[in-house]
């Protein structure tokens, strides 16, 4: 049984333990972890990943005012932020923004609801800060897709870009000054001119 896990000090990086996590045991690590972000890959291997700076911070905030705008609006389902999810494959990971729906929430327990929740998002957005590497982040998202998610979304502020997942179709690329959802997210535009004053 695992009692203690010494981190090393210079995320990001992968640890691969043997024994591996349980569910419960991984959920308190990433509780407990307040200088990283923890994940973990469908092979029990944890990913530790530093926390954003302030131009990838105030980033996220912008999305995530525009999008809970458009949630409350929209009120058929529930926005969440860094929330831990277990996916089918095993995996555990936390997206920037996720959108579910009111009918997977509602069939949750509250006590469910208070932890890291099991089901797959309708909905995921992903902003790459500097010190992630962008391959990394879209094997993230194929993974995402792979699991269930219906739409993902990449954001690249290097290149200016949202990358776009579906299930069945090609990623895609999009660069204009806004990106409009589709399927769980129909009718949400996010304003991307916004999202790039915040690395002025």
């Amino acid at each position: 049984m695992n009692t203690y896990l010494e981190i090393p000090a210079l995320p990001p990086c992968t640890l691969a333990l043997d024994p591996s996590l349980s569910d419960e045991q991984f959920e308190n690590l990433s509780e407990k972890t307040e200088f990283a972000i923890v994940e973990r890959s469908s092979e029990g291997t944890i990913i530790v990943s530093e926390l954003s700076g302030g131009m990838t911070s105030s980033a996220n905030s912008e999305i995530n005012m525009q999008f809970g705008n458009w949630s409350k609006r929209h009120g058929m389902g529930r926005a969440l932020m860094h929330c831990g999810f277990f996916l089918s494959d095993g995996s555990c990971l936390s997206p920037d923004l996720a959108y579910i729906s009111d009918r997977q929430w509602e069939a949750l327990t509250r006590d469910q609801r208070d932890h890291f929740l099991r089901l797959a998002p309708k909905f995921v957005l992903e902003l790459c800060s500097q010190s992630e590497n962008l391959r990394d982040i879209e094997k993230k998202m194929e993974t995402w897709i792979a699991n269930g998610v219906e739409l993902a979304w990449l954001i690249d502020p290097e290149a200016m870009q949202v990358h776009i997942y579906a299930p069945g179709t090609a990623t895609r690329v999009e660069s204009g000054p806004s990106v409009a959802g589709s399927g769980p997210v129909d009718g949400f535009i996010l304003d991307l001119e916004e999202v790039w004053r915040c690395y002025e």
